[in-house]
């Protein structure tokens, strides 16, 4: 089996691989390498008209016509209205709001290589082995089933694996994983203006109204001592001047 063919078998198993013949060296050692895959991008957008604000607490009336309660709004959050950032407390009722999540996703894949060089102390085959290694300390390493191993270039397995010989370990793992990535933009508009009214409406305009009539005043009534006797008195002299005239007219006739 050539060396390419026993990383291969790491790769595919993620196991542990043996290869003898080689010098005694350090401890273990880890290293860590990433491969970054495509990224995908999506995109949602939600948007909805703002209906209350009181305090930190906001209800929107989203487009399905469902009402959304968020409550303790944080005053970090903004909404770009116009090219100007206000927060919670400088939205108003009739607003209407736009949010737009942009999530990336990307793709990768973290390979993990540990090495170990050390001398065969305990074997157990076919499942693991013991290797004691440069700092005096011994270690166990699980055997991968059915893997082969070259010794003085001839191929053999776990049962091949003697004490004091000097190894050289490595164990491979990959993993993939995904990280996802949010990006959030939030814009608004300004209720419209209401509206003009028509060409045709009556156009009212102010008159003043006219001051009220002033009452003409009474007549000026006869003082209390004023009587109609004189009157009565002259008429009866008048009466009885009048009966001597027609008796002496009479006597002469």
């Amino acid at each position: 089996m050539t060396p390419m063919t026993i990383m291969r078998g790491l790769l595919a198993g993620g196991a542990l691989c043996v290869a003898f013949s080689l010098p005694a060296a350090a401890q273990v050692q880890s290293t860590q390498t990433e491969a970054h895959g495509t990224p995908t991008h999506e995109v949602t957008v939600q948007r909805g008209e703002i209906v209350a604000v009181e305090g930190n607490d906001v209800v929107i009336k989203m487009e399905d016509g469902t009402l959304r309660h968020f409550a303790n709004v944080p005053e970090s959050t903004t909404v770009t209205v116009d090219g100007k950032q206000l927060n919670v407390h400088q939205i108003k009722p009739g607003m209407k709001i736009e949010k737009q999540t942009i999530t990336t996703t990307t793709p990768k894949m973290v390979t993990t290589v540990e090495t170990v060089t050390g001398t065969v102390w305990h074997v157990s085959p076919p499942n693991s082995v013991v290797l004691t290694l440069e700092n005096g300390k011994n270690q166990s390493f699980k055997i991968p089933k059915g893997q082969k191993f070259m010794v003085d270039g001839q191929e053999t397995d776990a049962w091949g694996l003697k004490k004091g010989m000097k190894v050289a370990a490595t164990k491979i793992v990959e993993e993939p994983i995904t990280v996802a990535e949010h990006e959030q933009q939030v814009t608004g508009s300004m209720p419209p203006p209401p509206p003009p009214p028509p060409a045709d409406a009556p156009i009212l305009v102010a008159v003043a109204a006219p001051p009220p009539p002033v009452a003409s005043a009474p007549p000026a009534e006869l003082p209390k001592t004023g009587s109609v006797l004189p009157l009565i008195g002259f008429l009866g002299c008048i009466s009885f001047l009048s009966s001597i005239g027609m008796a002496a007219i009479r006597k002469g006739l």
